[in-house]
């Protein structure tokens, strides 16, 4: 079974971090989430993989390639002109089985597939949507079920003491070809709004499974930030690279030169070929992208550093984010956000 992952959408909630850059392939640990998700989904059995791209295409196609590195089978959907959930879907139609698995690729989660598919198979709709619980569906469309499962009606943004439940779409669906009927082709359709509601109306079976376990929406800057926060506390189960020091919250990379003096307060990652300075002090929750070069008495906190940046000594960072190669300092910033490069190198 193919895994089509919409990967061509602006991410503009996401700027300035994604001017540049499509935002699944903003980093996530020091690696980009795109291919943490293409690692996932391996994990779990998935070998052939279709990606949606438009924006910044030659990024996703360079970092990731035809798969082989990874032991998979990677092709490619270009679409010229934005089209939307559905219309992205209709556009990698011909490279698409009879079943397959849809995900929204700028979505953060775990997921079991194969419970996922066990109940995709047997209530023998057309569509699985992947449910996730929040604790306030007021900011969301909310699904209203059969005790089968079966979604009756969408509710979009209810007031929260009136929905019907506080389980959302969580952008995961089994699809059977046969939904793409409904579906124009060349043309910009939602596939949450249009193509779904037209399903249910049509009697086609559209059913909502709850995935639990971990989800977010890294659509702004405060959902990125509490993605790290979440991964460093390990309440988000993502792999961490580097070697964890005596079980005490701190990851190290490799060629990582530390001066003296130095005190990290954990949680920290600190990626490959880093340095930093005598005297500095680093964390809690600080993330270091690889090559980067932290100078003397340098105070970093609650802060995440894309590639190769370059922080003078004296500087002091709270709350920033910075995009690959970018320098600072000696300043004090405080809930900077900063981009300026147009790629992301990883070997």
């Amino acid at each position: 079974m193919k895994a089509l992952l919409l990967a061509g959408g602006l991410g503009t909630r996401l700027r300035p971090l994604t001017e540049h850059l499509p935002k699944p392939m903003a980093l996530v640990g020091n690696r980009p989430w795109l291919e943490h998700l293409l690692l996932n989904y391996r994990e779990q059995g998935v070998q052939r993989f279709v990606i949606a791209v438009k924006h910044y295409r030659e990024l996703i196609e360079g970092y990731l390639g035809d798969g082989s590195k990874y032991g998979v089978g990677i092709e490619y959907a270009v679409e010229k002109d934005l089209l939307g959930t559905a219309g992205a879907i209709k556009n990698a139609e011909h490279l698409l089985g009879d079943r397959f698995i849809v995900v929204n690729a700028d979505i953060i989660h775990s997921v079991d597939l194969a419970s996922a598919l066990k109940f995709h198979e047997r209530h023998g709709g057309a569509a699985t949507i992947c449910l996730t619980e929040v604790d306030d569906p007021s900011h969301y469309g909310v699904v209203e079920q059969l005790d089968s499962g079966e979604i009756v009606r969408f509710v979009e943004k209810p007031k929260r003491d009136e929905a019907p439940s506080n389980l959302i779409n969580a952008g995961i669906y089994i699809l059977e070809r046969r939904a793409l009927g409904l579906i124009p082709y060349g043309k910009p359709a939602s596939i949450e709004r249009e193509t779904f509601p037209l399903l249910i109306a049509n009697g086609s079976g559209v059913y909502g499974h709850p995935i639990g376990g971990y989800w977010m929406d890294m659509g702004t800057t405060e959902r990125y930030r509490q993605l790290h926060w979440d991964l460093l506390d390990r309440r988000f189960p993502v792999s961490i690279d580097g070697q964890e020091m005596d079980d005490k919250g701190i990851w190290l990379g490799n060629d990582v030169r530390i001066g003296q003096g130095v005190l990290i307060v954990p949680p920290v990652m600190i990626g490959d070929d880093v340095t930093i300075g005598d005297r500095s002090i680093i964390g809690p929750y600080a993330v270091i992208g690889n090559g980067s070069r932290i100078g003397g008495q340098v105070r970093l906190s609650n802060s995440i550093l894309w590639d190769r940046c370059r922080v003078r000594a004296g500087a002091q960072l709270n709350n920033c984010i910075f995009g690959s190669g970018m320098q600072a300092g000696p300043h004090i910033l405080h809930e900077a956000v900063c981009n300026r490069n147009l790629e992301v190198n990883r070997q």
